[in-house]
């Protein structure tokens, strides 16, 4: 699990095109701190943890949530979603299948 902390960390913050330096102050913490993480050096506490799934806008079950590599993206993208009415739904609903089969 501490591996999965780690490699998460990395990937979300690979995502946002952050270095390590960038990210740890972004947080307000060390120059080192996410370098810490990575390198297997420490793991954010609980309360870090917390601020480290608000700082890329997701929840701590989409930070867990292994099959997601971009999950921000797929919240925004959920958000915005919720915001269109059936008949918009149902258009996209079917793009997606139609993406789907053409990438299979």
């Amino acid at each position: 699990m501490e591996e999965f902390v780690r490699n998460r960390i990395t990937q979300l913050r690979l995502n946002k095109d952050l270095s390590e330096y960038q990210l740890s102050y972004d947080l307000g913490r060390s120059r080192g701190y996410i370098n810490n993480i990575s390198s297997g050096k420490s793991l954010p506490s609980l309360s870090e943890f917390f601020s480290i799934c608000d700082y890329f806008e997701i929840t701590p079950c989409e930070f867990f949530d292994m099959e997601q590599e971009n999950p921000a993206l797929l919240s925004k993208t959920i958000e915005e979603l919720n915001q269109l009415d059936e008949d918009d739904l149902m258009l996209i609903l079917t793009l997606v299948k139609r993406l789907k089969k053409e990438n299979a």
